[in-house]
């Protein structure tokens, strides 16, 4: 028994650690972030690319703004996801700002291609592109000529979808073969202060921010940005092999990334590359030279990404695709709690209503486990006696008092593990409950009731975290694993009010799951002791049965 409190209290600490680690690191980096927005705020925005002439592509889901200088997507916002709930202000993803860059770059390199030494200046016939009532989708087209080579570039947005297709025509009447390729890249500033500073954009501590790719030998690989840097300056970037494949960048509840279009069976090099002074890094996609004879055009196509992890959509782009949701090494377990999830609210129509459905769900199915394992203990604490009379026989005798504890347990068809097993068994399921709430983008700005209008930041007025640590107070009054050590005690009393204070930082849509989990836990625990007290397995210690009158 006392092996058992001994992992429960291990458990819980870490637990503690862990949520204490995550609050103090988004406070430091706050803290950080503060500091170095203050000196960048007289700055003028759009320094980096001041020099260069933009046009603007607008459909209902995306604004994209296109140097002429390369062709380059510099600045992208969201309409329909708003940075700030209550403000009409779209969501802001990719930038160029004097403390932030953050773009989507393409072109032909290789042996003749324009982007080798200097990027290309692109002509355009008109200044924006806006999508019109009852069309489709929208095209920006770029022209450039050199050398009696006309390279041609059209960006199209579609209705309805964050995807935009990228195309490459190449036209060579300059009388000679030429050999070029295409490459497609995301760059960003290495330090994400700036982003942090600011929990509108859908930034946290504990979220990763970085790249992933995808290659015909892996699914889902990740590499942090300060890693390619570091990597790159020491001369060990990326280059993976791959017919099929995506590269991207991450942030939080949004994602941008390069797919190779369907059909295209062309070999690509995934990359990474670090710039000199150590401020961006870079992942990206490049193909093999393609030979483009005289007097004849060839095409590269790829297909971008630029929105929210919406995981259906991007699972039916590109494989694995959906896998930029990072719901870290539990995925397997998490993807199927957020179908079920999904599946829930296409009735309800409130996040917060479905996650408390879910949290139901998954708590009944514990159900079984969780009996077995207070029954387990139960017989553990029927056995105390006995155990302690083996100890005071066999004290001098280890070898001997384990040869009789563990007759004794066979005799009395115990399993000294049986109230450990299940909780181990769920902690795997809890923790992938936490990260699918963390990760889920459609909590984002979604309302639950009254004053809870956004479930994927904290209670404003902190009422969930209050409750929840009046709930935690109550199951640990009901907890049947007493503690005499003083200093185990404490911190065991100390725990609710730690975890109140911590939870007061937490999205709220996790808090409500916690809170939720916690009142079902208490009603489950009252229904399992009833019944094993009518089978004679009180949970009670000896001095609280004393106290209320019972010799059990």
């Amino acid at each position: 028994m006392e092996q058992q409190r001994n992992i429960l209290l291990i458990v819980l600490l870490c637990v503690t650690l862990m949520l204490f680690w995550d609050w103090q690191s988004d406070k430091v980096s706050q803290a950080k972030a503060e500091q170095e927005q203050q000196q960048a705020e007289n700055a003028p925005e759009m320094a980096a690319a001041s020099a260069d002439k933009t046009i603007e592509l607008k459909s209902d889901t995306l604004d994209l703004t296109i140097s002429l200088e390369g062709g380059d997507i510099v600045d992208a916002k969201l309409p329909k996801i708003k940075q700030e709930q209550g403000k009409n202000a779209p969501f802001h993803l990719l930038m160029t700002k004097p403390q932030f860059v953050y773009q989507i770059q393409s072109g032909l390199t290789g042996t003749d291609g324009p982007d080798k030494s200097a990027r290309p200046v692109y002509a355009s016939a008109q200044d924006s592109y806006v999508i019109k009532d009852g069309d489709e989708s929208v095209s920006a087209v770029l022209t450039f000529e050199r050398d009696g080579v006309t390279y041609t570039k059209t960006y199209t947005a579609k209705r309805g979808a964050y995807t935009v297709d990228v195309k490459y025509d190449v036209d060579n009447q300059s009388g000679r073969d030429l050999s070029m390729a295409f490459y497609g890249q995301l760059r960003q500033s290495v330090d994400d202060s700036f982003l942090r500073n600011d929990s509108s954009f859908g930034m946290v501590a504990s979220a990763y921010r970085g790249t992933a790719y995808s290659s015909d030998s892996s699914r889902y690989e990740k590499l942090k940005l300060d890693e390619i840097v570091s990597d790159s300056k020491d001369g060990k970037n990326l280059s993976v092999q791959t017919k099929d494949g995506w590269v991207a960048m991450i942030q939080h509840y949004f994602v941008s990334a390069w797919t190779t279009s369907k059909g295209n069976s062309e070999q690509h090099t995934i990359y990474t590359n670090g710039s000199k002074d150590e401020k961006y890094a870079y992942i990206g996609m490049m193909t093999g030279n393609e030979e483009i004879k005289a007097g004849q055009k060839r095409s590269f196509e790829n297909i971008l990404w630029i929105g929210p992890k919406e995981q259906d959509e991007m699972s039916a782009l590109a494989p694995h695709l959906d896998l930029t949701v990072d719901y870290g090494w539990l995925w397997f377990i998490s993807i199927p709690l957020f179908k079920v999830l999904q599946f829930v609210h296409s009735f309800l129509g409130n996040w917060g209503f479905s996650i408390i459905v879910l949290t139901l769900i998954v708590r009944g199915l514990m159900f079984p486990l969780t009996k077995a394992q207070y029954t387990s203990m139960a017989k553990m604490r029927l056995l105390t006696p006995k155990m302690q009379e083996l100890r005071e026989r066999y004290k001098d005798d280890r070898q001997r008092l384990g040869q009789e504890t563990m007759k004794l347990y066979k005799q009395e068809k115990v399993n000294p593990m049986g109230g450990c097993l299940p909780l181990l068994i769920q902690m795997p399921i809890f923790i992938a409950l936490y990260w699918m709430l963390m990760e889920s983008t459609e909590l984002r700005q979604s309302s639950f009731i009254l004053w809870i209008t956004d479930l994927s930041v904290h209670d404003p007025y902190f009422v969930l975290p209050i409750l929840y640590g009046i709930s935690m107070f109550f199951l640990q009054k009901m907890s049947p694993t007493p503690i005499t050590d003083p200093i185990q005690r404490k911190v065991f009393m100390a725990m609710p009010f730690v975890f109140t204070f911590m939870f007061c930082t937490f999205p709220a849509g996790l808090t409500l799951y916690w809170l939720v989990s916690n009142c079902f836990t208490i009603f489950q625990q009252t229904v399992i002791f009833r019944s094993l007290e009518k089978k004679g397995l009180s949970m009670k210690t000896p001095a609280k049965a004393q106290k209320d009158g019972s010799g059990k």
